[in-house]
């Protein structure tokens, strides 16, 4: 349902001098453009977070009477990420500001210019959230796009980055780490699903022991989660250090019987190289036991790439990446991604650049109407 708002502008003549005054015409976030915050609101909410491409909404609306061209609300998207460009920096800057992050990156599909064919563009996500170690900071979610996989990206993202970072095996991680500034923090929940796709093709009692002894470990998580670091770190030396012992002691014993070749030695392999990097969460409360969290806010764009086709370019990448790290951190934070949307481009355009943090969603959220959302307006 759609709602139309018309503007009458009545002028004042003077009959002596005949000068004459009209209002201004209310202020809209794209200029000599029809579309009012809630109308690209929900636009960009039904994209990015609903998964519902261009074309498929301008049918929805069609069936409402309202013809919205496509390529029109295309340029609106564009100009949508452009007025919101200083918010999406500021919430990396906040992102980043972090004793801990998490990343992870996705492919992405993108429309080559000349041939009409794909190539593989990356989304790189890094996550800020320390609510399961207590934290009552707004946990926060930044999103990048590169062309490719090349490590130099993730390296130009963290380059001002201390503390530890919890990611996978990505080799273009290691430059960072050979600083000595970063700390890697493994995944378990990659090293047991090595072990666990061998348990189910050969299933054995060795793998199923094994795998009872990591559940342990995710046990002892979740009777932790939410607890204060110090709390988190000390039942971890207490209970789970033992039970990370005997998963070592299990993996030297198998590995020494199994060919190099085979598919367990394999995963076990890829477990023990990692090990410094996998057990760096019983040395501080604050660091998770998998990288759930980074994977979590790259479900977004999975869910997305079944609806989408391609992006139609680079810089259409890059307009996905601004937009998935708002709606994600509206998501982490509880927050309404369209009521938070129509608000910003409300006021981002007349708010002061030196001010822009104060329109991050966290510091907004009472502002929003806690009303049914209502119908978008044109």
């Amino acid at each position: 349902m759609f709602k139309v708002i018309r503007t009458i502008r009545r002028k004042a003549v003077c009959t002596c001098c005949n000068h004459f005054s009209q209002p201004p015409m209310p202020g809209l976030p794209i200029e000599r453009s029809i579309a009012h915050p809630s109308l690209l609101a929900d636009i960009l909410v039904s994209k990015f977070a609903d998964h519902q491409p261009l074309y498929r909404q301008s049918a929805i609306a069609a069936r409402d009477g309202v013809k919205l061209d496509p390529a029109s609300m295309g340029r609106w998207v564009g100009q949508c990420e452009a007025l919101c460009e200083p918010l999406t920096e500021a919430l990396r800057i906040y992102t980043m500001a972090s004793f801990k992050l998490h990343a992870d990156d996705t492919p992405i599909p993108v429309l080559a210019p000349g041939n009409r064919k794909t190539r593989t563009g990356r989304l790189w996500v890094y996550v800020r959230d320390d609510t399961r170690s207590g934290s009552t900071e707004p946990a926060a979610v930044w999103f990048a796009y590169s062309p490719d996989r090349k490590g130099i990206h993730p390296q130009t993202h963290l380059a001002g980055f201390k503390g530890i970072l919890q990611a996978d095996a990505y080799g273009g991680f290691n430059e960072l780490y050979a600083g000595g500034k970063i700390r890697e923090a493994a995944c378990w929940d990659h090293a047991r699903r090595y072990i666990y796709d061998v348990h189910v093709r050969t299933p054995t009692d060795a793998t199923r022991h094994v795998l009872e002894l990591i559940g342990e470990l995710y046990g002892i998580e979740a009777d932790i989660r939410g607890k204060p670091a110090v709390e988190r770190l000390h039942v971890r030396q207490q209970r789970s250090v033992a039970v990370l012992a005997a998963i070592k002691a299990w993996m030297a014993d198998k590995i020494a019987t199994l060919s190099t070749k085979s598919e367990l030695a394999k995963a076990i392999r890829y477990s023990l190289n990692q090990w410094d990097a996998l057990v760096l969460y019983c040395e501080d409360g604050r660091v998770e036991i998998s990288n759930a969290l980074a994977e979590n806010a790259l479900r977004c764009v999975s869910l997305g790439r079944k609806n989408f086709l391609f992006a139609g370019s680079d810089s259409g990448g890059e307009r996905a990446a601004a937009m998935y790290g708002l709606i994600g951190t509206c998501k982490l934070n509880d927050i309404n991604p369209r009521a938070y949307l129509e608000y910003v481009l409300t006021h981002i355009a007349d708010h002061k650049i030196n001010r822009i943090d104060e329109l991050l969603p966290w510091n907004v959220a009472n502002k929003l109407t806690t009303q049914p959302t209502p119908p978008p307006t044109v």
